[in-house]
C-alpha cells in the first residue's frame, strides 16, 4: 500500500475542464444516457416552465458535460442594473446538474444538496453561458464544477455542487 503525499491524488483529474471525465469516475453507474434518453432530457428542459421563464437554453449535454445559454431579459437584472446573483447561481446549478444527469443511467435522478458559487465579476451585457462538468459520480452522490461567462467570454463565476443520487421510479 502506497501512502499519498499531501496534495497528491490517487485519481488523476484533468488540470483543465473539457473532454471526458469517464476515467475519473470512482464508481461505475453505467455508460450514462444513450442518444434517445439525451433527446428526451433536452425536450424536458425545453418544455420546463422554469427554464422557459429564465430563458435557459440547453446547447449541448452528454458524457458528463453540458453547456447552456441565457439571453438576458429585464427581469434578470437587479436594481443596480447588473445580473442578479441568483440568476448566475441558477445557471451554474442547472449546467452542473445536467452534466451530472447525462452520466446517470436511466432510472436514477439527482437533487442538489449543496451549491457554492464564487462571483468573480458583475454580470452585464445580453447573454450568459453556463458550462457544467461532472467530476465524481457514485451510487449515492455526485460532484461537479461549473463556470458562468458573459457573451464576450469574461468569467463571471465559478461554482461547485454536490448532488444526491437517488432512484427515480417511473423516470426514463
Amino acid at each position: 500500500m502506497r501512502l499519498l503525499m499531501l496534495g497528491e491524488s490517487s485519481t488523476p483529474f484533468p488540470q483543465r475542464w473539457g473532454g471526458s471525465f469517464r476515467g475519473s469516475m470512482e464508481e461505475d453507474l453505467g455508460s450514462g444516457l444513450d442518444a434517445r434518453h439525451l433527446e428526451d432530457l433536452k425536450q424536458r428542459v425545453l418544455q420546463s416552465p422554469f427554464h422557459q421563464w429564465a430563458g435557459l437554453e440547453l446547447v449541448t449535454v452528454g458524457d458528463g458535460e453540458s453547456e447552456m445559454v441565457m439571453d438576458l431579459r429585464p427581469h434578470h437584472f437587479n436594481p443596480q442594473g447588473i445580473v442578479h446573483g441568483g440568476i448566475v447561481a441558477a445557471l451554474a446549478d442547472t449546467a452542473i446538474g445536467l452534466a451530472l444527469r447525462s452520466r446517470l443511467r436511466p432510472g436514477l435522478t439527482h437533487r442538489t444538496a449543496q451549491l457554492s458559487v464564487n462571483f468573480l465579476a458583475k454580470g452585464e451585457g445580453n447573454r450568459l453561458i453556463g458550462r457544467g462538468h461532472t467530476l465524481h459520480l457514485g451510487q449515492r452522490m455526485g460532484y461537479g464544477e461549473g463556470e458562468v461567462v458573459d457573451g464576450e467570454g469574461r468569467l463571471l463565476a465559478r461554482a461547485t455542487g454536490t448532488f444526491i443520487v437517488l432512484p427515480a421510479p417511473g423516470a426514463f
